[in-house]
């Protein structure tokens, strides 16, 4: 076989390997969600445990566990050092339930059959543009949440933690220290108007959201040491928000919602944006033209647009482009003046926007 052949021949491999990866993709996420569920990251700790140790504490059979302790050293959250003896790697770590920056309530929701099961209802979105959620539920996601109060909990401790990365870089990517006020919107614990407080002592804040949106968010504010510069606001932002700051922040809201509910609520805040006031989102955006490193297993990029999907299945929502946001945002009597990349809390961006 010629050199050209052998890459050929490789070349081929390596497109049924990506292939049968992503077909094997919600298996590795059942995985992942009962190694959560077992408590398997906890019991291991910071050395190396026997998979029959492992097991006994968790109630588990040793070969079965010992199985799944393979299958997710394959994924790379374990390492077999020898021959049943595990240890956790730097990314099983953000599993451990007692660390700050824990991704395990994340991996709970996003696992939970509350938002996989929708997702058997894909092909029936596409081509309908219909909520799948809805027709297997038989409401809507927000309110299925305001029916499960412990899953409700899960969804805000995700959203805070989800947020972490970005909560820890947008207080410095930002110049909040020319406002006075800034009011969150949507902004469910405080997690990161509670940075943007603790890095800016001048600045006081509003938290806005639903009294189910805020039910963490006074032991987050105390935890920051900001409670006394931040009040809480229960309302609904579809009829309103509270007026009286001179920044309104929006993160990872706009996505859950169609256009026509995103314009709303970018419009009641230009209802009571002050003159020189802005209007500052906090979402990926992406490119025009999808690139070709985007492979969803390898990029935030390719996340992102599995994240649109989600919207699409979950809630009628969406990801958007820059030119998406400027036409919501056009569409509220807001400009967009700026569109910058948080480098470091890749693929979001700020989408600051004024009157006019």
């Amino acid at each position: 076989m010629s050199t050209m052949d052998t890459a050929a021949a490789r070349e081929a491999m390596s497109d049924r390997g990506l292939i049968v990866r992503l077909a094997f993709g919600s298996m590795a996420s059942q995985t992942l969600r009962t190694a959560v569920r077992l408590g398997v990251f906890d019991l291991i700790g910071s050395g190396r445990r026997p998979a029959v140790e492992v097991a006994a504490e968790a109630g588990a059979e040793n070969q079965p566990m010992t199985r799944l302790l393979r299958a997710l050293a394959g994924l790379g959250l374990l390492e077999e050092h020898e021959p049943g003896a595990f240890s956790v790697t730097a990314a099983g770590a953000l599993l451990d339930s007692g660390r700050p920056d824990s991704l395990v309530s994340f991996v709970r929701m996003f696992t939970d059959p509350a938002i996989v099961r929708a997702w058997d209802g894909l092909d029936t979105s596409v081509r309908t543009g219909e909520i799948a959620f809805d027709a297997v539920f038989g409401t809507d996601f927000f309110s299925h949440l305001g029916r499960h109060p412990g899953l409700s909990a899960d969804f805000n401790a995700a959203m805070s933690q989800a947020s972490e990365e970005t909560a820890s870089v947008l207080p410095h990517a930002y110049d909040f220290g020319r406002f006075t006020s800034v009011t969150d919107v949507g902004g469910g614990d405080g997690s990161v108007l509670a940075r943007v407080l603790a890095a800016h002592p001048s600045l006081t804040g509003v938290l806005h959201d639903t009294e189910d949106g805020l039910a963490q968010a006074p032991g987050t504010l105390d935890r920051h040491g900001v409670a006394d510069r931040c009040s809480l606001a229960a309302g609904d932002f579809f009829r309103s928000v509270p007026g009286g700051s001179d920044l309104y922040l929006i993160k990872s809201v706009l996505h859950d919602w169609s256009d026509d509910q995103a314009v709303t609520i970018l419009g009641h805040c230009r209802e009571v944006l002050p003159p020189g006031g802005r209007v500052l989102v906090v979402e990926p955006v992406l490119p025009e033209v999808v690139s070709p490193g985007a492979a969803a297993h390898a990029s935030d990029d390719g996340i992102t647009y599995l994240s649109d999907l989600n919207m699409l299945v979950n809630l009628g929502g969406r990801e958007r482009t820059r030119k998406d946001f400027e036409e919501v945002c056009h569409r509220a009597g807001l400009t967009v003046v700026s569109v910058t990349p948080l480098l470091e809390a890749a693929p979001f961006s700020l989408i600051e926007s004024v009157a006019g």
